[in-house]
Parts: C-alpha cells; structure tokens; sequence
C-alpha cells in the first residue's frame, strides 16, 4: 500500500514549493498532517546551478520541512504539455498518494511553467476522479479513482489577491531556512555564476515583504495566501472565529 497523504503540494520547479508556500507545509506538518511535494521538472532551464545540484537542494529542504515524501516526474523544463501524456502522468501520483488537500503552482505569474503547471493540475486532479481512466502504479496493479477534496494555488511573484491567508508567523526560520537549501539560485556573494532574477539579495528581501504584507491582511507577522477556484463552505459563523 502506498503512503496515504494528508496534502500533496505540486510545484513545478523545485523550490517553488519552498517559496510559495513552506510556511503552511511546515505549520500542517506541526499538527500532524503527512505532507510530500512532488516536482514536475529538475529545474534544468535554471540560469544557476545545475539539475544534480537541485536535485541535491530538494532532499535537503524536504529534511527542513520533515516531508513524509518527495520525488520529481523529470518532465522537461520548460517544454513540457497539458496534454494526455503528462495528465496520465500526474493522474498516477495524485492516485498513488491520495490527497485530501492539493496546493499547486499559482493560476498566472511571470513565468510560464507556473500557469501551464497550474492548469494541468487542476485537470488531472479532476481525471484521476473518474474510475474509466486506468493507470497502474509502480507494483504494477490498477490504481482507484482519487479525487482531492480541495485544490488550492499558491501565489508567487505576480500578487494575485489571496481567498484565504494562513499565519506562519511561528513557521517563518523554518521557510526561510527550507528556500536557502537552494544556495545555488539564490543571493551568494561568492557564487560565480550569471546573476539571474532571483539570484539578488534584492528577491529574498521581496519574499520576507510578501509574507509580512499577507500576514498584515490578517493582523499577523508573517502570512502565505492561496487562491481558490471554487467557493469554499463555511458550515458555522462560529467556526469563523
């Protein structure tokens, strides 16, 4: 039996994940929830570092966060579809690691990958409901049908105006330290490679005012907000609270 996950986080270069949103990854983990992130691509389009290196980077922030599981689909960076291929492939993991909670790439942001990898997503996640599309996995038996209760998107570099916000005020050292493990894309005085977008001091600086500025939304330190495509239920004002 494979490992039953509470929330999958989908991202589709490694430390999108870590930026985006490892403080809610880190705060769930804390309340006992089983958390694994799964990659699409290395990462090998990447201005610094290499796909080794990141692969490398990857495992060390997932001992940060204390994952229960990572792995990486290899699709191509850069190149890769929303199409039957990569669905099928997608539909596999979200079937082997039936998720109640999915947090994917943000719907729109500067970067390409970051959308197609949103949209692909959220169709797979509604395909791997229907019990028609068969796919095995690694033991070779037919996977059931899964479908997550819940898919939410991360925001990163575009602002997208956030559905909800969660604090990670307590979480911040642990985010932090899980997107430095990525030391080869981002500020090193000592690196020789191309400065690249996010190789400045400059972004990091950016991330810390983007998590001050949606935990000021809410009256906290330090937030991550999340974008939603379907109304969420509120079952009891009092819950509100």
């Amino acid at each position: 039996m494979s490992l039953k996950l509470d929330i999958l986080v989908l991202s589709v270069h490694p430390d999108d994940a870590e930026l985006g949103c490892s403080g809610t990854i880190a705060k769930q983990i804390a309340l006992g929830q089983k958390v694994g992130i799964v990659d699409f691509t290395r990462g090998e389009l990447g201005t610094r570092g290499s796909a080794e290196i990141r692969d490398a980077e990857a495992a060390e922030s997932a001992k940060i966060l204390g994952l229960s599981a990572r792995e990486n689909l290899r699709f191509r960076d850069g190149f890769f579809k929303n199409d039957e291929e990569h669905q099928l492939k997608l539909i596999k993991v979200i079937r082997k690691y039936r998720p109640e909670i999915i947090l994917a790439n943000a719907i729109e942001d500067r970067h390409p990958d970051h959308g197609r990898a949103s949209q692909l997503t959220t169709e797979a996640c509604f395909y791997s409901g229907l019990r028609m599309i068969e796919t095995f996995g690694d033991n070779g038996e037919k996977q059931q049908a899964w479908r997550p209760k819940q898919v939410f998107h991360y925001i990163q570099d575009r602002y997208i105006e956030p559905d909800f916000i969660i604090d990670v005020s307590d979480y911040w050292e642990i985010k932090d330290a899980s997107i430095r493990a990525f030391s080869s894309q981002f500020y090193d005085p000592n690196s020789s490679d191309p400065q690249s977008y996010i190789s400045s001091p400059d972004f990091l600086q950016f991330i810390e005012a983007r998590s001050r500025e949606m935990g000021h939304k809410i009256g906290v330190k330090y937030g991550e907000g999340f974008t939603s495509e379907k109304k969420l239920e509120v079952k009891d004002l009092m819950g509100m609270l």
